[in-house]
């Protein structure tokens, strides 16, 4: 059986080579050069016009090619980001990409490096890496637009992460981006030389997706509303207010904020109930008015600004509609995998794209389940018919990508079938009222009247998800899932989907060993992250805490005088928190007492150990005759004195340099530690510390 559906499916053989291959060139990349794959190529050539009646030489040939292939084109899709980094600060040539972005502190820009300035003379580079360039908040950076060209006194770095455990892979994913670093431009330290007024395809498709916001706007479109509806239809998440974004979150509906085949799929469905009755009539016009389908979705993919997952979406359905030109089923496993196949090979980086594996999860587990399960039923009546395939679909979806939404977002929302049998009628609702709305244009008035219309089933869609936020129970958080714990949910799912389709004691008994493999799997990795009592130091810039951590779940995040940013602790430390089975921890700022823990003056006691947060100067130009034994002296932003002055205060069994230290001091104080003979940590260096007690 396995075999058969093997055989019936080439393009899945080939597909699976290439992800190999560019799983390999990621994690090694620069291993094969372009002179190795020419070679490997013309090998290629030669064997399968030698053996191409051999099959299993013919075939070991043809995978190896393919997996060469993603592997070389991965290499050098990371090969683009290498840049001779020189440390130095320097004064470099750039251009604004793209439309800053305002962010809570600076002003992010998307800056591609034309040149270096050496002498008055502007060196070229070799090719224009992109940086992602941030400037401090202020009147003169507001002004700032894409196309400026500017003069930067900056030092260029690589892209780095913090190192703390189970961190999002903040510089892979950049690399993957093709940013070659980033940098930090200080205020006073950039001039801007001119404007580059010329305009590539994808700036001007985001052109026209701000002139739809605009036009959003002036229709009285606001807050939440204005929000949801431009996340809908255009794919401008900008507007979004964070309740709104847990809103769906929690209710299992954040799949419809982003812009990606749903809505494609919505758009898809309409075109082909139009178009169906005309090549029903004409036969001959079905190829032209495919063709009209297929420039409809590129259009509406123009106006979203040519998001990665829009024009995946674009190119999955308009391969499955002029699939729709063969007599057979077109949208089978075999298209899926001809569509990832050829979309891997255009751009291979979208294989690690979030929104790229739901997808084709989502897809692959309703081509291949939801036919099962709408035929468990029959049903006779109209509505009851499309409420159960409205399920079905959710079901198939649902257990196609759970697993990767555990892992990547911790979270499984229990509601989802009450959510998706609300938001996907509405969805289609908005987004067919939403395309009516913008033809209307030559109709200010009516247009005006109908904006009230969208409106209001926005503003219903988003109370009814409110509602179900509220709900008991409404979603599961803090799950912890590793890489191999997914692909052992799927092989499980793979196995009783298998012994679905047939049952026989050999496929039951090759389920049930799956599910035994996840469920062991599973209380392995309970047993092996339990929690225990210990203390960890993270590598957090803006956030000097010490976490006290218990073995019942219960942890305490003791800092300083000034409360940590604790949206950038969580959303850098909720993964390794989720993996430890934590519970969401206490701030403890200030004198506080409790079973197993007491801070007294920015001293740490905890299950035997001392800590001292330094975080100001109360401890300098003190003396005392019986030093204070600590074990560790966490030094963070605001002390402005040596160890050394310290040393007849404290009994220093380690000293720990904070993240939010700058280069200067963090050395200076390591050299005092290195000529007092007193052990010391580099969190900027080291990453997150945890010592278990």
């Amino acid at each position: 059986m396995i075999i058969d559906s093997w055989q019936r499916h080439p393009f899945l053989r080939l597909l699976m080579p290439l992800v190999v291959g560019i799983l390999c060139g990621d994690a090694f990349p620069h291993v094969l050069s372009a002179w190795e794959y020419v070679a490997g190529f013309l090998l290629f050539l030669f064997i399968i016009g030698r053996y191409k009646h051999t099959g299993w030489v013919y075939g070991a040939a043809v995978y190896l090619f393919l997996g060469g292939t993603g592997g070389c084109l991965m290499s050098w899709q990371q090969g683009k980001t290498v840049f001779p980094f020189s440390g130095k600060p320097a004064v470099y040539r750039v251009c604004i990409r793209e439309h800053p972005e305002e962010r809570e502190r600076s002003i992010l820009c998307r800056v591609a490096l034309l040149g270096e300035v050496e002498k008055d003379t502007v060196t070229g580079c070799p090719r224009n890496h992109l940086f992602l360039a941030y400037f401090p908040k202020d009147s003169a950076t507001a002004t700032l637009r894409r196309g400026d060209e500017l003069l930067v006194s900056t030092r260029l770095v690589p892209p780095a992460n913090n190192g703390n455990l189970d961190e999002f892979d903040y510089a892979r994913y950049l690399r993957r981006k093709g940013y070659s670093g980033t940098a930090y431009v200080a205020d006073g330290h950039w001039r801007k030389t001119g404007h580059d007024a010329s305009r590539t395809v994808s700036q001007v498709a985001l052109d026209y997706r701000a002139k739809v916001v605009g036009l959003y706007r002036s229709l009285g479109f606001e807050a939440d509303e204005l929000a949801v509806l431009s996340a809908l239809t255009v794919g401008d998440k900008e507007e979004l207010s964070d309740d709104i974004v847990e809103t769906y979150s929690v209710s299992g509906a954040s799949h419809v904020l982003a812009l990606s085949g749903l809505h494609i799929g919505f758009l898809y469905a309409l075109l082909l109930f139009v178009l169906r009755p005309l090549w029903r009539r004409w036969r001959r016009l079905k190829p032209l008015l495919l063709l009209l389908l297929v420039l409809f979705l590129v259009s509406f993919a123009f106006f979203t600004g040519l998001s990665s997952s829009v024009v995946r979406s674009v190119v999955m359905f308009s391969l499955l509609a002029f699939a729709g030109l063969q007599p057979e089923k077109p949208l089978t496993l075999n298209t899926l995998a001809a569509t990832a196949f050829l979309m891997l090979l255009c751009k291979p980086v979208w294989l690690f794209d979030v929104g790229f594996q739901l997808s084709f999860s989502a897809v692959t587990a309703i081509v291949l389940v939801q036919p099962k399960l709408y035929a468990l039923w029959k049903v006779d009546n109209r509505f009851l018919r499309y409420l159960w395939g409205l399920m079905t679909v959710s079901v198939a979806a649902q257990l196609g990508t759970a697993p990767l939404v555990i892992f990547y977002f911790s979270r499984f929302s229990t509601h989802f079938l009450l959510t998706n049998l609300w938001v996907i009628p509405m969805v289609s609702l908005v987004l067919y009222s939403a395309v009516f709305l913008l033809m209307l244009t030559p109709l200010p008035f009516v247009q005006h009247l109908f904006a009230r219309v969208v409106e209001a089933l926005v503003h219903v869609q988003n109370e009814v998800l409110r509602w179900i936020e509220h709900l008991p129970g409404a979603a599961v958080d803090n799950i912890w899932l590793d890489i191999w714990g997914v692909l052992l949910v799927y092989l499980f799912l793979g196995m009783a989907y298998y012994g679905f389709l047939r049952l026989t004691v050999r496929r039951v008994c090759f389920a049930l060993l799956a599910l035994l493999a996840v469920v062991s799997w599973h209380s392995l990795s309970i047993m092996s992250n339990a929690p225990r009592q210990g203390i960890a130091f993270y590598s957090v810039r803006g956030c000097p805490v010490v976490h006290c951590m218990a073995d019942n779940r219960h942890s305490w995040l003791a800092c300083a005088d000034s409360l940590p940013d604790m949206p950038r602790l969580c959303r850098a430390l909720s993964p390794h928190w989720s993996r430890l089975h934590l519970e969401t921890p206490r701030l403890v700022a200030g004198d506080y007492t409790t079973s197993g823990l007491s801070m007294r003056n920015q001293i740490v006691s905890y299950a035997g150990k001392r800590i001292c947060l330094l975080s100001d100067n109360r401890w300098r130009n003190k003396n005392s005759s019986h030093p204070l034994s600590v074990d560790y002296l966490y030094v963070s932003k605001g002390y402005q004195g040596g160890i050394e002055e310290l040393t007849s205060l404290f009994s220093m069994g380690m000293v720990v340099l904070d993240a939010s230290l700058s280069d200067y001091y963090q050395n200076k104080i390591a050299n005092d530690c290195v000529c007092l003979g007193i052990p010391y940590l580099l969190l900027s260096q080291k990453g997150s510390y945890r010592i278990l007690l």
